[in-house]
């Protein structure tokens, strides 16, 4: 398997995921829904439709994607981390029962080639050492003329204001980190070639932004990347490969909260979207 930078990768240098599921992450993961985090493949969903979801996490997009296919499609979330029961208790509490949910990497589970018409992934690539190889399996996975649907943030196109040079290393630490995970932060940018190198043809690539202006939504995104420069799987590998030191790290947080603060300050999160035709 060929990782993004290249090199190859195997079962003894796995995937690393650099968030990983401190409570920050999986409050930013809760907060997702369909409109706005799938908006390009809306308009191709129909009831009816079996859409695999790979990356699922707490479930709360799965779910809301769940009842874009009903009634009578339904949809199999999948996750490597043990957020199983968590996504479960969202099906349960919003009664969408067309939806449910495995542990494991959809690369080893078995799954039916040619089964799903649909196969979706939110924030995935960026993560993986081999996304290609992804976008391969998650093709194969398609019944003729249904969809791969992915959609990637890109860290070096994220615009904010006003400057900051703690957030300039906030930035220049993750990319450190997801580089050293032989990751890709900047995935946005390179779905469409991806796909070309995936042998995907019949592609179509857009953009699309969140953006964080308002006091609330600057407190609540401050506030997830303070706590995750701190206390996540991000700031612990910072410090376990030496790219940063905890005193910096919690300076860091420091800014990030009183970026917030600032009643001009604004941050715009860019995203690339792919729709790939199978």
């Amino acid at each position: 398997m060929t990782g993004s930078d290249g090199n190859e990768a195997s079962d003894a240098n796995p995937d690393v995921y650099t968030h990983g599921h401190h409570e920050s992450v999986l409050r930013s993961h809760r907060w997702r829904t369909a409109a706005n985090s799938a908006a390009y493949l809306l308009p191709h969903l129909r009831p009816g439709l079996d859409l695999l979801d790979v990356g699922c996490g707490p479930g709360t997009l799965t779910v809301d994607l769940a009842t874009h296919v009903a009634p009578g499609g339904t949809v199999l979330g999948v996750d490597v981390a043990d957020v199983v029961e968590a996504a479960e208790q969202v099906a349960a509490e919003r009664a969408v029962d067309n939806v449910r949910f495995v542990q494991g990497d959809f690369r080893a589970l078995g799954l039916a080639p040619r089964s799903y018409d649909v196969v979706h992934a939110h924030q995935v690539l960026q993560h993986l050492r081999d996304p290609v190889g992804a976008l391969k399996e998650m093709a194969g996975l398609v019944k003729p003329g249904g969809l791969v649907a992915v959609r990637d943030s890109d860290y070096s196109a994220f615009a904010w204001a006003p400057a900051d040079e703690s957030l300039d290393r906030w930035l220049a630490i993750y990319v450190a980190v997801t580089r050293h995970n032989g990751a890709e932060a900047n995935a946005g940018r390179h779905l469409l070639g991806w796909a070309h190198a995936a042998g995907l043809t019949d592609v179509t690539y857009t953009s699309s932004t969140w953006t964080y202006a308002t006091p609330d939504e600057r407190a609540w995104w401050a506030d997830l990347w303070a706590e995750r420069t701190v206390a996540s799987s991000f700031g612990e590998q910072a410090v376990e490969y030496g790219i940063a030191e905890r005193d910096e790290l919690a300076d860091i947080a420091a800014a990030w909260r009183r970026w917030a603060h600032d009643p001009d300050a604004v941050f715009v999160v860019v995203h690339g979207e792919l729709l790939a035709r199978c």
